[in-house]
């Protein structure tokens, strides 16, 4: 066999647009743009796969996609915040928070 040649029956023409959508999604131009991010060989940097690969390659994106998905909803809910009473805080305290924080505040 010769060096570069893929092991294994192509991937469908469905499978490579597939892929193509997936890696548009995640921010590539490319099957060229995403061969270093995704460790892709220079054969599948062509947008040649075998079928196995092609499927472990679609797994993995979509993966990634409904990760980042989740992470963009944890971000974009809203938190819930705990009141705190700052009217039995004395004024030192609040102060010396502020100073922490790189307020300049004095005394009243």
């Amino acid at each position: 066999m010769a060096f570069g040649q893929q092991i294994g029956p192509p991937a469908s023409s469905k499978q490579v647009q597939q892929l193509r959508a997936l890696l548009e999604a995640a921010g590539y131009d490319d099957f060229r743009s995403a061969r270093g991010p995704l460790r892709l060989t220079q054969r599948q940097g062509l947008g040649k796969f075998t079928n196995a690969e092609a499927v472990v390659l679609i797994e993995q994106l979509e993966h990634e996609a409904e990760e980042s998905a989740m992470d963009v909803a944890v971000l974009t809910a809203p938190a819930k915040a705990t009141p705190r009473p700052l009217r039995d805080t004395p004024t030192e305290v609040l102060v010396a928070e502020l100073r922490l924080r790189g307020w300049k505040a004095s005394k009243c």
